[in-house]
C-alpha cells in the first residue's frame, strides 16, 4: 500500500503533470501561430512583400543580443516556477522582473520550499494573480504614464534606473537566506564576469557580449549548487 506521499507524488506526476504537458503544449502552439498574424496581416491585406533578408538581419541581431536568455531563462527559472509556471512565463513574459519574485513571495507566504510539487502548485497561483493584475495595470499605465512622467522631477525619473537591480537584489536575497553557503560562488561568479566583461576580455564575442555574465553566472552556479548537494554540504 503506497504511503500518503507517494500516493501524492503520483497523482502529481502521472495525473497532474500530464494534463498539464498536453494542455499547455497546445495553448503555447496557438499563441505563436497569433504572434504571427499581425505580420500575416499586413502582408494579405496590403500585400507587402516579406523582405527576408531583412528580417534575418534582425533575427540575428536580436538572437545575438538575449539569445542566451532564451535557454538561460526556462533553466533557471524551472526550480522555482515548475512546468505550469515556465509555461505560463513563455506566454506573459516578464518572468524574471515580475513573475519570479510574486511565485517566490506566494511561496514564501506559504510555507513551501521551491522545487516541490505543494511549492510548483503555489507558484502558478502567484504567477497567474500577477498576470491578472497586471493587465489592468498596464492597461491604465500605458494611458497616464506619459502623462504623470512629465510631472516627476527629473531626480525621480533617474532613481527609475535602479528599479531592476534592486527588484533582482530583493528576488537574490531570498534565496541566499535558504541557501547561504551558494552565496560566495554566486557573488564571486557574476562580478568576476561582470568585470571582465566591462574591461573586455571577451570583446571577441561582440561589442556587448553581457550575456556572458548570465551564462556563467548561472550555469556555474548549477554546477557548484550539484557539487554541494552529491557532498552532502547544502
Amino acid at each position: 500500500m503506497l504511503k500518503p506521499e507517494e500516493v501524492r507524488e503520483d497523482i502529481y506526476q502521472n495525473n497532474y503533470l500530464k494534463k498539464l504537458h498536453k494542455s499547455s503544449k497546445i495553448t503555447n502552439y496557438i499563441c505563436v501561430l497569433f504572434c504571427f498574424i499581425p505580420a500575416i496581416l499586413v502582408v494579405l491585406v496590403y500585400g507587402i512583400e516579406i523582405p527576408w533578408s531583412a528580417v534575418l538581419t534582425g533575427w540575428v541581431a536580436i538572437a545575438s543580443a538575449i539569445g542566451v536568455v532564451w535557454f538561460v531563462d526556462p533553466i533557471g527559472n524551472f526550480p522555482i516556477v515548475g512546468s505550469a509556471g515556465t509555461y505560463i512565463n513563455v506566454v506573459a513574459g516578464n518572468s524574471s522582473n515580475m513573475r519570479i519574485p510574486c511565485a517566490v513571495m506566494a511561496q514564501k507566504s506559504v510555507g513551501v520550499e521551491a522545487g516541490t510539487p505543494e511549492g510548483s502548485l503555489i507558484s502558478t497561483l502567484g504567477i497567474c494573480t500577477s498576470v491578472f493584475v497586471n493587465i489592468p495595470v498596464l492597461a491604465v499605465g500605458a494611458v497616464l504614464s506619459s502623462i504623470i512622467m512629465s510631472y516627476l522631477p527629473q531626480s525621480v525619473l533617474d532613481a527609475f534606473n535602479f528599479l531592476l537591480p534592486a527588484l533582482f537584489g530583493a528576488v537574490y536575497v531570498q534565496f541566499a537566506m535558504m541557501k547561504p553557503k551558494m552565496v560566495p560562488i554566486s557573488l564571486a561568479l557574476g562580478i568576476a564576469f561582470c568585470l571582465m566583461v566591462k574591461n573586455g576580455v571577451f570583446s571577441f564575442l561582440g561589442p556587448s557580449p553581457t550575456y556572458v555574465t548570465t551564462l556563467v553566472g548561472t550555469f556555474g552556479t548549477i554546477a557548484f549548487g550539484i557539487l554541494m548537494y552529491k557532498k552532502g554540504k547544502i
